[in-house]
């Protein structure tokens, strides 16, 4: 279960801000939360988060979702790879929900539950804790079963200027319907988003031999 790291890893700065989100607020949504890489991964493989360093987020972004979040939903998968760790770093306290078909053998931890039930219920049980605040959910998986049951409020994605090329997307579901999203904020909420890179310094040098 992951998301913006707490504090910068080495390498990571404090960005100036650019064009960018409204302010994150506290109103009881349900909210699909995750740093993800430009090519649509939220993790390398085996849940790999060794990727989350050498890029910047912006000034009192790490504690607008630390005030907002009232409790965290995630997966057994993610769990089992990170027990030890709280969201943000350690700077969030709060009730986590596991949903797993085998709490019996799960590890426990302080103010963690497993719950071996629906999403749908899982997210009543997670609303009901977060006590008007925010219920994040940290599972690209569970987070695609409650988009299906039209039960997502808001999606929030932190786009990291790198290309992992494997790992664990945010979306996948083959076979099925594309989900048209909406933007939120002022503008046209269809309009695309434009951004422009180029490869970072020190790549390997160009080669036209073949």
């Amino acid at each position: 279960m992951s998301t913006v790291e707490t504090r910068p890893s080495t390498g990571t700065t404090i960005a100036a801000p650019m064009a960018d989100t409204e302010r994150q607020t506290a109103a009881g949504k349900v909210l699909w939360h995750f740093t993800m890489s430009l090519d649509g991964f939220v993790a390398g493989p085996g849940h790999a988060m060794d990727w989350m360093t050498g890029f910047s987020v912006r000034p009192g972004l790490i504690e607008e979702y630390v005030q907002t979040t009232g409790a965290v939903l995630g997966g057994r998968d993610g769990w089992d790879v990170f027990d030890d760790a709280r969201p943000y770093g350690g700077a969030w306290d709060g009730p986590i929900f596991v949903l797993t078909h085998h709490p019996e053998d799960a590890r426990p931890a302080d103010d963690v539950t497993f719950l071996n039930c629906g999403p749908a219920e899982a997210v009543r049980i997670g609303l009901e804790a977060a006590g008007g605040k925010n219920l994040e959910v940290f599972s690209p998986t569970i987070g695609r079963q409650l988009l299906e049951q039209g039960l997502i409020d808001q999606i929030d994605l932190h786009i990291a200027p790198i290309l992992l090329g494997q790992g664990i997307r945010l979306y996948d579901n083959p076979g099925r319907e594309p989900i048209r999203l909406q933007r939120v904020g002022e503008g046209d909420p269809t309009a695309a988003v434009n951004v422009r890179y180029h490869p970072q310094p020190g790549r390997p040098e160009r080669n036209l031999s073949h």
